[in-house]
């Protein structure tokens, strides 16, 4: 079957600076795909490669087997595009939003009407369909502008940190949201900050510096890290994190409230932790090896 999404040797420079180095990308129909990656990585630089709103220096991208550049109007047919920065109109209330794209790809009135109802009973935005888009919460907003990206039934759904700066309650609802749509068979390709939205993807990317790292199931990533993650708890803290950042068996540290989450050396177990606290007079509450995180694994391909 013809991926959703196909890129080769994808790379796009600006001046001297390479955003996108190479990328090698397959995202299968109906996959709900995670992009992650520290800020500067080139995640919002790639998802605009995708949908077409700058060209590649080098390279190819494919959505559902159309070549973005050479077919760009078939590509977006199937695409529904939400940039990271809400992009409707804010003089316009939820319902002229809607019509506003139905007319950009041509849906006629009759169709609209049908659509425009079923989607503002899924999102929620019934209530609010008469109201400024301005005057919605950011929850809201982030409903009314997926909304917007689906008006035209598109194949593939292309999201820039959709929910960055929602509360945790919309984030959830956004959530069910997008499970459904992808159960309808709708292939979501998004980037985000969030490491417990990326393991709720089919498969996850890690993007740095533009190259893309590592890309596989949340739990294959997990078996792949090499070395066990150690939750700590000692005091005092700050004497306790210089401690454990000093040691040479730890790999990387993160700190996760009152406690850290150690990745220690392949060679290396947690009774050397205990010892190393202990012998600098620190009291340690707690000591466990704990499953890893996401976050555990790309601080361990970022510090390798």
């Amino acid at each position: 079957m013809t991926p959703a999404i196909a890129c080769r040797g994808l790379v796009r420079d600006f001046g001297p600076l390479r955003a996108v180095d190479g990328v090698d990308l397959e995202v299968r129909r109906g996959e709900i795909f995670a992009l992650v990656g520290p800020d500067g990585a080139g995640k919002t630089t790639l998802i605009r490669l995708l949908c077409g709103a700058i060209a590649p220096t080098s390279g190819e991208v494919r959505i559902a087997g159309w070549d973005v550049v050479r077919e760009g109007e078939e590509v977006r047919q199937r695409i529904g595009y939400m940039p990271q920065q809400f992009s409707l109109y804010g003089d316009l209330t939820v319902r002229e939003n809607l019509r506003l794209y139905a007319d950009l790809y041509g849906i006629p009135p009759a169709r609209f009407r049908d659509r425009a109802e079923r989607l503002l009973v899924a999102f929620g935005l019934e209530e609010a369909q008469d109201r400024l888009a301005m005057n919605l919460s950011g929850g809201m907003r982030q409903k009314l502008a997926l909304a917007c990206t689906l008006v035209h039934e598109p194949e593939v759904l292309l999201l820039d940190e959709p929910t960055t700066g929602v509360d945790p309650v919309s984030r959830r609802q956004f959530w069910r949201i997008l499970y459904e749509l992808n159960r309808q068979g709708i292939t979501v390709f998004l980037s985000t900050t969030y490491m417990d939205e990326a393991d709720r993807a089919s498969r996850v990317g890690l993007l740095h510096r533009g190259k893309l790292l590592a890309c596989d199931d949340p739990d294959t990533l997990r078996a792949q890290l090499r070395g066990a993650v150690v939750e700590v708890v000692a005091e005092p803290r700050s004497r306790a994190k210089a401690v454990l950042r000093a040691s040479p068996v730890v790999r990387s540290l993160e700190v996760f409230g009152d406690r850290f989450h150690v990745l220690l050396d392949p060679q290396a177990g947690p009774d050397s932790l205990r010892r190393a606290l202990e012998e600098a007079g620190l009291a340690v509450r707690g000591l466990r090896a704990v499953r890893p995180g996401l976050e555990d694994v790309f601080v361990a391909y970022l510090r390798p």
